[in-house]
């Protein structure tokens, strides 16, 4: 490791300004970073230090990720391998094709063709997701002098976690240019943008591409001669016919350990649960937004519970389902708990957590074109973070002039 220092050291000087290579700097500065703490520090006092940089906390987010994405290639694989064993579909794409050509098979109970199979399908959309908006953080870094930031390591984790195994690899390049540059690079970057980058890239696919995102129903990774294999997932059945369709088409416990089709990184409850305890142990993620989001969701879902609906069986959808279905917890612990966009002020995570988990509840029930609710409540609940963050920050004021009054 101490020759690799030295050799980077010593190359060091080609970067920086006035070198000919200059320009080159947030490349060469990022891979710097990347591999070694950085050697300059603070000379004053007036400093307030914290063993807590911004490079670490964007590394625990990542690995408090670990568990969405052996789920991305696990439950890829397996949804895949069942259609393809089940006669459903035949060979007609290259990812079937890289499998038949290996000797794998396509067994479904079989744990490393599930895991070679499904990363045929997450690692290129990975791939393009990180080299797109990769050369967009590039190109403002250059324009705009400054270090590349580490943020874009989350947005690149998050983002193709929350898309479906089959959309076209241009559209996952069109998506995160949008969420890079409209929803982060022209706010002023990391730190500064108002809506969470990874959900704009969403949003923004999902709007301009409905039929690729979700269709009439979800697609398995598994393609026919005319098209793809569309399973209904249980936000599907939950539209058509309530808890008693999803019940008949699979089983909670499977929707909570994430066994069910859907988008690749979002199936699994039980994996963001496990991140979700990393992320509050560390202090990286706020607890306050997770359980005023399970709050604001459990109470509105049993409320419309008990009101009902003879036409609309998606009021009878009960909390505990509401839970473990589409992208509800994901959102809940990664996106929610976004720093940049989510309130600064502990007491308002309370409120902005509650109303997202009543807005989610809302969408998805009285609005039947979107079943999948978690990414527009997060973004509305972004826009008034700053409104929370002003209302909480008065309060905090009242409380200390009557406190001092005397």
């Amino acid at each position: 490791m101490k020759v690799l220092r030295r050799l980077l050291d010593s190359q060091a000087r080609h970067f920086e300004p006035g070198g000919r290579l200059s320009r080159l700097y947030p490349l060469w500065e990022a891979q710097d970073t990347f591999l070694y703490t950085p050697g300059h520090v603070t000379a004053g006092a007036a400093h307030v230090r914290d063993g807590l940089d911004l490079k670490r906390m964007m590394m625990t987010v990542v690995v408090a990720l670990a568990g969405c994405v052996y789920m991305a290639l696990h439950n890829t694989g397996y949804q895949a391998n069942l259609a393809i064993a089940a006669g459903a579909a035949p060979l007609a794409n290259w990812q079937t094709a890289a499998m038949e050509a290996s000797g794998l098979g396509f067994a479904p109970d079989d744990l490393v063709s599930c895991l070679v199979h499904g990363g045929l399908y997450y690692v290129p959309i990975l791939i393009v997701t990180f080299a797109v908006g990769g050369l967009w953080e590039f190109l403002f870094a250059v324009v705009r002098k400054h270090e590349l930031n580490e943020g874009f390591l989350v947005t690149g984790m998050l983002f193709p976690l929350t898309l479906p195994p089959t959309i076209p690899l241009w559209q996952v390049a069109l998506g995160i240019s949008f969420g890079i540059v409209v929803g982060k690079e022209i706010f002023g970057g990391t730190g500064m943008n108002v809506l969470n980058p990874a959900l704009v890239a969403r949003a923004g696919v999902f709007f301009a591409y409905p039929a690729e995102m979700s269709g009439d129903a979800v697609w398995i990774a598994a393609d026919t001669a005319s098209d793809a294999v569309s399973g209904a997932t249980a936000m599907a059945d939950a539209t058509l016919g309530g808890t008693a369709a999803m019940a008949a088409e699979t089983d909670w416990w499977s929707a909570f350990v994430g066994f069910v089709p859907g988008s690749m990184g979002e199936t699994s409850t039980l994996a963001c649960l496990l991140g979700a305890l990393l992320l509050v142990a560390t202090g990286v993620g706020s607890w306050r937004i997770m359980v005023s989001v399970a709050a604001g969701t459990i109470l509105m879902a049993a409320g419309l519970n008990a009101i009902g609906s003879a036409t609309n069986p998606f009021f009878d959808v009960t909390p505990a389902w509401h839970l473990v279905l589409g992208g509800w917890a994901f959102g809940t612990v990664y996106m929610a708990t976004d720093p940049v966009s989510a309130p600064a002020v502990p007491r308002g995570h309370f409120v902005y957590g509650f109303l997202i988990g009543v807005l989610c509840v809302l969408i998805r029930v009285v609005n039947p074109a979107y079943p999948e609710g978690m990414m527009l409540a997060i973004l509305f609940m972004n826009l008034f973070a700053p409104l929370i963050d002003y209302f909480a920050i008065q309060a905090n004021a009242r409380r200390r002039r009557a406190r001092y009054a005397g």
